[in-house]
């Protein structure tokens, strides 16, 4: 399993796929799988029965995983690569393309 440079509220811009151009928070980070979960991106409409939750059952929007790979960081407007270098005994997460710290 590779690193995943990624994390769950960072802000990504979809690079490919039907979704391409948009943005949003990563809202979850499926390890297993290698997605992501982006709010407002990849919206599916799922069936569901009625329950306790959803008394009134019915079609409910959500948002389905996209592939990590298909999505980019963004460092203020523009999306940009990630690395990682020590710095103080510490991995810290850096834009490639500003040379900008993350964390």
């Amino acid at each position: 399993m590779a690193k995943l440079k990624l994390k769950k509220g960072d802000t990504v811009k979809v690079i490919t796929g039907n979704n391409k151009g948009l943005t949003g928070e990563i809202l979850k980070v499926l390890t297993g799988d290698n997605k992501v979960i982006v709010a407002g991106v990849n919206k599916v409409k799922k069936h569901t029965k009625p329950s306790s939750k959803n008394p009134q059952g019915g079609i409910v929007e959500t948002e389905a995983a996209i592939h990590i790979s298909n999505v980019m960081l963004l460092d203020g407007d523009a999306p940009s690569r990630i690395g990682r270098k020590v710095e103080d005994g510490k991995i810290k997460r850096y834009a490639k393309k500003t040379d900008k710290i993350l964390d």
